[in-house]
């Protein structure tokens, strides 16, 4: 039996088509990166491609990675020579081979957000800039926007015309890649915009990749932008053997750049193009693929699809709404502790979606409260911590003296005595010369007025010069080593002892880690382990390559980044108006914005699969005000035979301390209020002898119903016991008053 028998009949007929361009239009969960894996075992078994021509890109890590081992493990023999990588890698491996040719270093530095944040606020202070009116984030947002339509700063000066804010983002763009260029530095944008450069400007560049790449595939083609769709297409335009895999209900990074444009009209760009649908679903069952059906059916930019399986038909989906949103998540908190109480699951099979990150906060809250392990996706990047970048910034230093950003962040870490008058001293310098920073740190001595801080300054360029000569014969990790030892990073937190320098030693420790495993990947594909590769390899790090799929903890995450993934149990938490789809959204008249937001709304519901839960709250808190929502209308768009109604408002009166923010004063006044109202002076509390269950037990209690006793504390006039409540959560209360009942 051969290996595509396995395949349904349109992934093998996807299989099979190699020559010409392809579009896969692929359903969620309908098997493409199968489909992708097999294509490639075809090319190499079935056509006799080499497999030096092939190429495969996606757009995460993960994605990537995942796709080799099925490469490796499908191919077998000659697999590692298929190149499989995403859109910025594949781009930095160009670059670090040939843009020279563009006037770089080869060892150019790649921009994380910190390092672009840092850059910008320089060149504002530098051109006088009023960041009240021209804020960093937003001049920066606007410059990645330009990069991925492939605008140029004259280009955009150009198109500006006679608005003068336009002209002024234009010419900041300008001093942006300016300082870029004289720090050799490029941000991420840049990777595929100077990918793109190269093979414009340097046609023997080009050549040799078009005929290095013969067959092309792409996976997420939804997401790709101009500057991507430019790259793709100049490879792929010699011998046209390009397959495209995307979904274009799936697309839902327009504000990233992404343009839905490049999946619809893919036909336009390619003629003879074929197209296939898989729309099969290997995940879900067939009521929660109904549901993402009847809701996207809304959207009228997609091309006709349906997705169906062979699974059961499972249960309808579960709609629950809360008067607000603490007892929205005190509710799904129980779900899961029930479900992983009944043994219906583990705590990793769980996931809570949301639209923005502020709604993770109660989540967080209520999982602590539980005890149920969770992990936050999208929080602080490991390589953003304080510590992680300095020792990082010292690498970047050692490899790419010409990075300002490094220099400057270090030149004081730790203390050196050199102060700011010294250092804006330099800069002055460095520009009046047309030099890096660090080339003016090494000529100290011709600075005007440098005065006393020049043996200072002095003493830190012999430090780094002597890390330098180290570089070609120490390791990555011996390397670190030597950062952290000499600089006595390590020892002054040591010298600290608080609880947030033990946390950071720990953060350092991890980094000495990853050292090691990069070194030990290396080897294992035969490559020098480089300290360029090294920072290349952390700089391309996304936030979901760091869950471990080993590890039972609960993810929460929103909804774009759980692109690609898939849990058995789902909860989309906040369906309201004003929420999901976002207030600014349903004001804005923009009917793609919204088309956008429902299919974000249907990535979300095809993530789970087996057990899908909507909640929504009438009531919440945004930025210090209580909102009142109706139930979002993507909720209503539903068919309403394939929704389970739980407890409403109407049926579930709240309880004012839901309402309440627990500890806060009002709630301790209103505590201390009831503690002495209307209390009998005769009452008098009887404490029993025993109780007739223990820690552990399942009990009954009048009012919230079935719970799991999670702890008995004898007091002085009675027990105090706490209770995990199937529905209530948990509860503490004295036993003469609970009258509980053993099961």
């Amino acid at each position: 039996m051969s290996i595509y028998d396995t395949l349904n009949p349109q992934q093998q007929e996807a299989v099979r088509h190699t020559d010409g361009p392809l579009l896969i239009l692929a359903g969620a969960g309908s098997g493409k990166t199968r489909v992708l894996t097999h294509r490639i075992a075809y090319l190499i078994g079935e056509q006799g491609v080499n497999p030096w021509n092939i190429l495969a890109i996606t757009f995460t890590n993960k994605a990537a990675q995942e796709m080799r081992e099925r490469v490796d493990k499908i191919v077998g023999f000659g697999s590692e020579s298929v190149w499989v990588a995403t859109f910025h890698s594949t781009c930095v491996r160009i670059l670090r081979r040939h843009i020279d040719r563009l006037g770089y270093d080869n060892n150019f530095a790649i921009y994380d957000t910190d390092d672009q944040k840092t850059l910008m606020k320089d060149i504002c202070r530098r051109l006088n800039v009023d960041t009240k009116v021209y804020k960093e984030r937003s001049l920066l947002s606007q410059i990645s926007h330009a990069k991925d339509e492939l605008i140029t700063p004259d280009e955009m000066e150009m198109n500006a015309g006679g608005d003068f804010n336009k002209k002024k983002i234009a010419g900041i763009y300008r001093e942006y890649q300016a300082a870029l260029r004289k720090n050799n530095a490029l941000d991420f944008d840049d990777l595929i915009v100077k990918t793109v450069e190269l093979f414009q400007n340097c046609g023997e560049v080009l050549e040799y990749y078009q005929e290095r790449f013969r067959y092309i595939m792409v996976d997420e083609y939804q997401d790709t932008n101009t500057a991507q769709f430019k790259f793709v297409s100049l490879l792929a335009s010699r011998y046209e053997n390009l397959c495209v895999v995307g979904d274009d209900d799936q697309s839902i990074y327009r504000f990233r750049g992404a343009n839905i444009g490049n999946i619809l009209g893919f036909e336009r760009v390619f003629p003879d193009a074929r197209v296939i649908r898989l729309e099969q679903n290997y995940r879900s069952t067939q009521n929660i693929l109904d549901v993402a059906n009847g809701v996207i059916a809304n959207n009228t930019e997609r091309k006709p699809k349906s997705l169906w399986t062979e699974n059961e038909a499972g249960e309808r989906v579960h709609f629950r709404q809360f008067m607000n949103a603490y007892e929205e998540a005190e509710y799904v908190a129980g779900e899961i502790q029930r479900a992983r109480r009944e043994g219906r699951c583990l705590y990793k099979d769980c996931a809570i979606l949301y639209r923005t990150n502020a709604q993770s906060r109660l989540f967080e809250e209520k999982f602590l409260l539980a005890n149920i392990p969770y992990k936050i996706v999208g929080g602080v990047n490991f390589y953003a911590r304080r510590e992680i970048k300095d020792l990082l910034c010292y690498l970047k230093t050692i490899d790419n003296a010409r990075d300002d950003l490094a220099v400057r962040r270090i030149i004081n870490v730790p203390k050196r005595g050199i102060g700011a008058t010294t250092l804006g001293r330099v800069q002055d310098y460095a520009d009046k010369m047309d030099v890096s920073f660090y080339d003016a740190l090494r000529v100290a001595k011709e600075v005007p007025s440098i005065g006393r801080s020049l043996s200072k300054i002095e003493g830190f360029v012999t430090f780094i010069q002597s890390l330098k000569s180290k570089a070609d014969s120490y390791t990555v990790e011996e390397l670190l080593q030597e950062v952290i030892n000499l600089t006595g990073y390590v020892d002054e937190l040591k010298a600290e002892d608080t609880e947030e320098s033990r946390a950071r030693i720990e953060n350092i420790d991890e980094l000495i880690s990853k050292t090691v495993s990069y070194q030990e990947a290396m080897e294992e594909q035969g490559e020098p382990a480089t300290l360029s590769g090294f920072l290349e390899e952390i700089a391309l790090v996304a936030d979901i390559d760091s869950v471990d799929p080993d590890q039972d903890y609960v993810l929460l995450m929103t909804l774009h980044s759980a692109k690609g993934l898939e849990f058995p149990y789902v909860y989309l938490a906040g369906m309201e108006d004003g929420i999901f789809p976002s207030y600014m959204t349903i004001t804005s008249g923009d009917y793609s914005e919204l088309e956008e937001e429902r299919r974000l709304c249907y990535v979300g519901i095809t993530r789970a699969m087996k057990d899908l839960t909507l909640t929504c709250a009438q009531q919440r808190m945004i930025r210090g005000e209580t909102q009142y929502n109706k139930v979002s209308r993507f909720v209503r768009e539903i068919p309403r035979e394939l929704v389970e109604l739980g407890h409403t408002i109407e049926e579930k009166k709240p309880k004012l301390e839901n309402v309440i923010p627990a500890g806060s004063n009002y709630a301790k006044m209103k505590m201390a209020f009831q503690a002495n109202s209307f209390q009998p002076k005769n009452f008098k509390v009887t404490k029993a002898d025993s109780l007739d269950y223990a820690e552990g037990d399942t009990v009954r209690h009048v009012k919230f119903g079935v719970g799991l006793v999670k702890s008995i504390v004898e007091g002085g006039r009675d027990y105090e016991v706490t209770v995990d409540f199937d529905k209530a959560g948990v509860k503490k209360m004295f036993a003469s008053f609970a009258k509980l009942k053993k099961i």
